[in-house]
Parts: structure tokens; C-alpha cells; sequence
């Protein structure tokens, strides 16, 4: 679909729960190393994940000491992730409620809805 075709659609706010969670291999042909979500609800489905170019990868340019860098930041936002969804491991969040925040069709936010956990 053309760029025009997206624009213009404005934010949109979605309720979901959370279907999936890994920690792995994943992103742009599974070429980085973290912590990939997917989302479900009414009408959406959306995936998320943070990770650091893995060393197996080609397009790997980064030394050790920048993806271990880029790895502690992944870390904190995992931690924080689990204590606003109030559990003690990864496994523990799928099925957790979410609040998707869309603009023009595309991901910019979720979060953990805390209000009813």
C-alpha cells in the first residue's frame, strides 16, 4: 500500500492482551538477539521486540562492548515490563492485558494496563 494510503489516519488506541513472548533470535531476518512480543485483541495484531545485531549476524558492525550496552538497556526494560505486569518471568506475561497505541496504521506504543492487574 502506497505512503499516501497510510497518512492521515491519525492515533488509535487498542485493547489487547499479550499472545506471545520469546526471548531469542528475531527481528530483521532474525539477525538480532532479544525479546520479541506479539499482541492480540479485537481487530489488531501487532508484534514488538527490542534486541542488539547478534554476532552471528553479517551486518553486524557493532563491537561486544555496544551490544552488551544495548543489552543492559533491553534488560531494564524487561524489569520493568514484569513489575507493571506483576510477575516474576518471561512466561508469566503471556495473556497479560495491553493498551496498543497505533499512529497511521503503524506500532508507537503499549503498555502493560496496570490499572486492572
Amino acid at each position: 500500500m502506497s505512503e499516501e494510503k497510510w497518512s492521515g489516519m491519525g492515533e488509535e488506541k487498542w485493547l489487547g492482551k499479550i499472545s506471545s513472548v520469546r526471548f531469542g533470535a528475531g527481528g530483521y531476518q532474525d539477525a538480532q538477539f532479544g525479546i520479541w512480543f506479539d499482541f492480540s485483541g479485537d481487530g489488531v495484531g501487532i508484534s514488538d521486540g527490542k534486541g542488539e545485531w547478534a554476532s552471528w549476524s553479517k551486518s553486524c558492525e557493532w563491537t561486544q562492548d555496544e551490544r552488551r550496552y544495548g543489552w543492559g538497556r533491553m534488560v531494564e526494560w524487561i524489569k520493568d515490563i514484569m513489575k507493571d505486569a506483576k510477575v516474576d518471568s518471561l512466561d508469566k506475561l503471556k495473556g497479560k492485558p495491553v493498551e496498543i497505541t497505533t499512529l497511521d496504521m503503524r506500532l508507537k506504543s503499549w503498555r502493560i494496563l496496570k490499572e486492572v492487574l
